[in-house]
């Protein structure tokens, strides 16, 4: 595990910053001190470290311990975010959800009949949104949620919010990038090393 060259960590906060906006910084920043040791190590400061072409958000005193494993027998640390492909471009993964969530600038609801065939690695269609955040532009970074405000999953806008209102039922309103049915269509791939 090594920390990310310049070129990476801009890559990588130009993907984050689609999704969450001014509000990366709070990934990058320590929490509000505590009083006690024990909480203020599970709030250390988190850090960004890359291995075998995957970047994890890790806690930067469990990334300092994992510096004693050798590197081929360590599998995995912290929260995988994505990976850098063989151009240099970085995907998101949809492990990174619980990373995206909290600090998502824009949202897309879709109704219970839009969540199945989301789930199942299709876009979500202008007929299945329920509601979406107001003035998001086109091709911006969303979290799409299901019912009860449950994230399912996240993608990129085919139109600024104001065109989508004008489409057919049957338009594409949000591209998927990523969903939680992953976990069980790609078991076999998502979390190997090579």
């Amino acid at each position: 595990m090594r920390p990310l060259t310049e070129p990476e960590t801009r890559t990588l906060f130009t993907k984050l910053a689609s999704y969450t906006g001014p509000s990366l910084k709070t990934l990058l920043s320590p929490p509000s001190q505590s009083t006690t040791t024990s909480q203020s190590q599970s709030t250390s400061r988190h850090v960004f470290r890359l291995h075998h072409s995957r970047v994890y958000y890790v806690r930067e005193s469990l990334a300092n311990h994992a510096t004693s494993i050798s590197r081929h027998a360590l599998l995995s640390l912290g929260t995988c975010l994505g990976k850098f492909t063989k151009t240099g471009q970085f995907r998101l993964h949809i492990t990174a959800l619980d990373v995206i969530a909290p600090h998502a600038r824009y949202r897309v609801w879709v109704k219970q009949n839009g969540e199945m065939p989301f789930l199942y690695g299709g876009n979500v269609l202008k007929a299945h949104v329920g509601r979406w955040s107001e003035d998001c532009a086109a091709g911006q970074g969303v979290l799409v949620l299901g019912g009860g405000d449950v994230a399912i999953g996240f993608g990129v806008t085919a139109r600024s919010t104001a065109e989508a209102r004008r489409l057919d039922p049957t338009a594409v309103a949000t591209f998927r990038q990523a969903d939680i049915g992953e976990y069980l269509r790609e078991e076999d791939t998502l979390f190997t090393t090579t």
